[in-house]
Formats: structure tokens, sequence, C-alpha cells
């Protein structure tokens, strides 16, 4: 009688954020670079289109022949909002700020660092998107100022 193998299953991004909507996903190495300090996206090898939050193809060209780059430098913050109510998992940081910075060739939605007064953010900003480790040993990434 032959064993069966179990399949392993990849589930590194279930550490991912306050509240995890997905375990496993095709760019779990996103954790692995965030677990080592480092913000990741993709870029398509075949069309040079680059990805944040990362993904395995391209739908562009289809391809799933992609490459990490590092979400490094300044980006620009092109918009932002107060947000007054959360979701649930979120209610107990509130007020917070969400936000998109602008890398040139792609664009990053986060969250604003929690240490910010709204008279200190302007649009047009540079910030820089870090690596954020939450109390409960879960990581997500912010936006701090430059």
């Amino acid at each position: 009688m032959s064993e069966k193998k179990k399949k392993e299953i990849d589930d590194r991004f279930k550490k991912f954020g306050t509240v995890s909507y997905t375990s496993v996903t095709k760019v779990n190495d996103f954790i692995k670079y965030m677990e080592e300090g480092r913000v990741m996206g993709t870029r398509c090898l075949d069309c040079g289109l680059m990805f944040f939050p990362p993904r395995a193809q391209c739908y562009k060209c289809l391809s799933s022949n992609v490459e990490w780059f590092e979400v490094e430098g300044a980006g620009k913050l092109i918009t932002y909002s107060k947000l007054k109510y959360a979701p649930i998992g979120f209610e107990d940081d509130l007020p917070y700020y969400i936000a998109v910075l602008d890398y040139g060739d792609y664009k990053v939605f986060g969250r604003i660092a929690g240490d910010f007064l709204e008279e200190e953010i302007e649009l047009g900003m540079a910030m820089k998107t870090v690596v954020n480790a939450l109390p409960n040993g879960q990581l997500n990434y912010i936006f701090e100022k430059i």
C-alpha cells in the first residue's frame, strides 16, 4: 500500500495585515521580503509593466515571466482620506489615513503612519513605503514622511 503524500500549502501570506483576507497566494515571497524589511512589487519581464501589490501574471500580455523589484525611494502623495469608520478589525485604530503614493511607473495604496497630524499631510509631499511590524506579530507596510 502506497502512502499518499500530503500536499504542502504555502500559507505565509496569512502573516500580512491586521486582518488577513486570504492566506494563500502565488506571491507569498512578498512576506519573506517583508520579514527582511523590504517592500516588494513585481515587474513583467516581457512588457515591463510594474505591479504593486505584486502579481504572478501580467494582465497586459498574459505572461507569467515576472521578477521582484523593491519599492524604494520617494513616492509622491497624490491622494489621501481620513477614515472615521473602519471595517472589522480596524475599529481601535480610528481615526487613520489611507493614501496613494505615486512612484512614477506604479502606485502604492496604503496607510499613513499613525503619528501624523492632519495639518502635516500635504498633497505632493514626499513619502516612503516601509515595513511595519504589528504588536501581534503580523506585518504590513505604511507610509512615512521623508
